[in-house]
């Protein structure tokens, strides 16, 4: 998701609400998709899209309002009350579903506080409305489980996944739905008329099919779920960094984001944030740690960890990372 946590999908077109927005990690290509996506760049190649996208607030505690500074789960509960508020002022009547990532990928890996889910999925039930995991990012081992929902303690009414499903080695996507969504079409008669040229191609689903038996005979989740912890903890060694204002995350999907000032969590502008993103992701490349450094919302480095990893690939990212943010902490 594109810059915050949650998306409501509408019907029909209304005003546009104000804050700090989210999008969804969707083919940017399609302007239903990019109805989703919060990052004005992406869609003006493209415009008009599909009308009918709200964007709710973010869950990024670090960078939460100031009430919430200490309160985790308050503010879950005020960031999840944000989509209460924008259906009644839409309309229940006019929102089709609520999109939202287990950990919002744009802004660096940001997970929702306590309670936050549960929240949202309690607010589905009471308007009627869809609750959409998109998890293009998160399914298949990224947070330990095949879906994070399972992880994070939700039951959603769709999954979109992708990418992880053949471990990257072909293209694929799918949707997922609830039984209850499933019913209407499970007469033997009634379809629901959509194609894609390529759908069900049988080389992917085969590479798909594959992969997930390696997952089950090697227990890529387990290690996933068994070895999380200690990724967690190694990663935290870099708070000693005066750089190294936010290490957040799950599994084994982490964001470090970088700030000028510890104690006051100030960010840098964007032109510092452009310099600065662009020296790190440089020299961490030489250094021989390929992730992302990510400039869609603060300075943040993302890290992606090999589903196999273990505690000396995790002591070498900490290693390489250390090194790197100390010389360029330096130069500042």
């Amino acid at each position: 998701m594109e810059s915050g946590q949650a998306i409501l999908q509408a019907h029909r077109q209304t005003r546009e609400t104000q804050g700090d927005f989210a999008g969804g990690c969707l083919p940017r290509h399609h302007p239903g998709a990019l109805a989703i996506t919060g990052l004005p760049r992406f869609k003006a190649p493209f415009e008009p899209v599909t009308p009918g996208g709200f964007r709710m607030p973010n869950t990024n505690f670090y960078r939460a309002p100031e009430p919430f500074h200490t309160d985790a789960k308050a503010f879950g509960q005020w960031a999840a009350d944000r989509v209460a508020e924008a259906i009644e002022f839409e309309g229940p009547d006019t929102v089709a579903a609520v999109f939202l990532e287990p950990v919002q990928n744009a802004g660096g890996s940001i997970p929702a506080p306590p309670g936050y889910f549960e929240r949202v999925r309690q607010i589905c039930d009471e308007y009627d409305v869809l609750l959409v995991s998109d998890e293009v990012i998160c399914a298949f081992g990224r947070i330990g489980s095949m879906f994070a929902c399972d992880d994070l303690g939700y039951v959603p009414d769709m999954i979109t996944c992708a990418k992880g499903m053949t471990s990257g080695y072909a293209p694929i996507g799918a949707m997922i739905a609830s039984e209850r969504l499933f019913e209407p079409f499970d007469d033997g008669e009634t379809m629901f008329p959509h194609g894609y040229t390529f759908g069900g191609h049988p080389v992917s689903a085969a590479v798909g099919l594959a992969n997930l038996d390696i997952f089950e005979r090697e227990g890529i989740n387990d290690h996933v779920k068994t070895n999380a912890p200690a990724f967690r903890a190694t990663l935290e060694k870099l708070y000693d960094l005066p750089i190294v204002g936010d290490v957040r995350g799950e599994g084994f999907f982490y964001g470090v984001e970088l700030v000028k000032d510890k104690a006051t969590k100030q960010t840098f502008t964007d032109d510092e944030r452009r310099t600065l993103l662009g020296q790190v992701s440089a020299t961490l490349f030489e250094a021989g740690l390929y992730c992302r450094t990510d400039d869609r919302g603060d300075s943040v480095v993302q890290l992606a960890s090999p589903l196999i990893s273990g505690q000396a690939e995790f002591d070498a990212i900490e290693s390489i990372l250390r090194g790197v943010l100390s010389e360029i902490q330096g130069r500042l």
